[in-house]
């Protein structure tokens, strides 16, 4: 028989919230601080949302950067099956994809899903992360789980520009 898990206090739980929120808000000294204390860097929310993905999926450059030098995982997927890379694709930043590949996000992951980041990109008509992303050696012929490329996805999303794109790059 497996003993119960604890109750968080109330206080936990607001602490908790506040990391998250940390995040989320770009608030990058406090996290640093946090960090240095032995806050795990990979810390994630009941949605699965890590510390990093939160950061990067709103844009916040500077906290991005000090999660990843505390040894936030940029290919720890959320929930969903999304990772940071696939989330800064969705937004269009290439701050932080750019951040994101330097640290070791691969191009071409899935985290839990099927989807890269490239189809994301392609999917929300987002033309120079695609050109990014293809920069650094995205596989324009990976299929998701239900067999479409990101050129397909593109297409079915209705995108305007990144279906033309993606077939008139070079295949490596």
């Amino acid at each position: 028989m497996t003993e119960p898990k604890p109750e968080l206090d109330a206080d936990t739980l607001a602490f908790a919230g506040r990391v998250f929120q940390y995040a989320r808000m770009g608030h990058a000294e406090e996290l640093a601080g946090l960090f240095a204390q032995g806050l795990p860097a990979n810390l994630r929310n009941d949605k699965g949302d890590s510390l990093l993905m939160l950061a990067a999926y709103n844009g916040q450059a500077e906290a991005t950067r000090i999660i990843l030098d505390a040894g936030g995982d940029p290919e720890l997927a959320n929930d969903r099956g999304q990772t940071p890379l696939a989330g800064a694709a969705f937004k269009g930043d290439l701050t932080i994809a750019k951040l994101l590949l330097a640290h070791g996000a691969q191009v071409n992951g899935t985290g839990d899903g099927t989807r890269t980041a490239l189809m994301t990109a392609a999917m929300f008509d987002r033309t120079e992360m695609v050109d990014l992303l293809l920069a650094h050696g995205a596989d324009l012929d990976v299929r998701d789980a239900s067999g479409q490329t990101a050129a397909d996805m593109a297409r079915a999303m209705g995108a305007q520009a990144t279906p033309d794109q993606l077939d008139r790059a070079p295949r490596k």
